[in-house]
């Protein structure tokens, strides 16, 4: 073998052994790493050594996986921020976070953690907007729900609101709450409109909100409702006004109670009775301009199917429901009854 044959031996063979070494790093290298993310993962699955106790904790919107990581182990729920943040970046999960205040228990591994906070399962807290209410009244009463974030929403246009028991997340926004509200309604008339009963003396959606409005602002008995709507349904194909007393009042106050100059509530004068508004339904023909609230869905349900019956007149009967009559006569006498209790009402106060 020549000189040259040894030496491009000897080349060939430091390249190999050059190749070797690198192979046995990058192995080392690659081993290491994965012994690493093995160990991390492993951190990541562990159940820490704790008491099982619930803390509440908080996604605020806009919040990303290091901030939620810092908070996190702030909170001691974990006990490495930078190893949640690897493990659930190399997951390819560091944008599934959903804002929302979730309960998360004190022994939770941090792979729960992760799925407790993106599930969107977020605590929920009841809102109720009580049926009969004004949009006005409404957003007023979003003001004592803490959890809810104040941006000064608009008064939605009266009647547009369904009044039921909401769940809402912390941080949900007034407007969001409103507007989830406004669906309601829409979808509820969305779903009864065409199972209406038939020949209705209203022809539109708006016209049945407003009737509807009025039917619950008229009582506050659920057996009523169907049989005031009938009265309404009643007197409107007969082409006599409502006078309904709920409607004076809207036009005088947009529905506030009404107080005196002593500033204790007080009755309808008779001046407002006989004072001509677009709601008072003693001084005008058919329904009034809006609805005079938000009336509920049994009351929007009595309206489009009110009961079948002769009546035409009702008035309070001293238990909380109305008393009917079918004739001027008979709504008299009811009349006069309620009359008597109201004196003996007043005597007792």
């Amino acid at each position: 073998m020549s000189k040259a044959d040894v030496k491009g031996l000897n080349k060939r063979s430091r390249v190999a052994l050059g190749l070797i070494g690198l192979i046995g790093l990058l192995t080392l290298m690659v081993g290491g790493l994965l012994a690493i993310y093995a160990f991390a993962n492993y951190r990541y699955e562990a159940r820490p050594e704790k008491t099982e106790s619930r803390v509440i904790f908080n996604v605020e919107r806009g919040n990303g996986l290091s901030t939620i990581a810092s908070r996190l182990e702030k909170a001691e729920l974990i006990d490495s921020a930078f190893i949640f943040k690897a493990v659930t970046k190399l997951r390819g999960n560091e944008s599934a976070f959903k804002a929302g205040e979730y309960a998360v228990p004190g022994n939770a591994t941090m792979a729960e953690i992760f799925e407790i906070l993106s599930s969107g399962k977020s605590i929920l807290y009841p809102f109720t907007a009580p049926e009969g209410r004004t949009s006005a009244q409404i957003v007023r009463t979003l003001d004592g729900m803490p959890t809810l974030v104040d941006d000064d929403p608009a008064v939605p246009a009266e009647g547009t609101l369904l009044p039921e028991t909401y769940l809402t997340p912390r941080g949900m926004k007034q407007s969001e709450l409103l507007a989830k509200m406004a669906k309601a309604q829409t979808d509820l008339l969305d779903e009864i409109w065409d199972s209406r009963a038939p020949d209705l003396p209203f022809t539109t959606k708006a016209e049945a909100i407003i009737l509807a409005s009025v039917v619950e602002k008229e009582t506050g008995i659920g057996a009523e409702r169907d049989k005031v709507a009938g009265v309404f349904v009643n007197r409107l194909r007969k082409g006599m006004r409502l006078q309904s007393d709920p409607t004076i009042i809207y036009g005088v106050s947009k529905g506030e109670p009404l107080f005196n100059r002593a500033g204790k509530r007080r009755g309808i004068y008779r001046s407002e009775i006989d004072r001509k508004t677009d709601w008072n339904t003693y001084q005008i023909d058919g329904l009034p301009k809006t609805p005079i609230c938000n009336p509920g869905e049994a009351a929007i349900r009595a309206t489009l199917n009110p009961a079948t019956t002769d009546a035409i007149y009702f008035v309070a009967d001293g238990t909380g429901g109305h008393a009917f009559a079918k004739t001027l006569a008979g709504h008299e006498a009811n009349v006069k009854k309620w009359r008597k209790i109201e004196r003996q009402m007043r005597s007792r106060q």
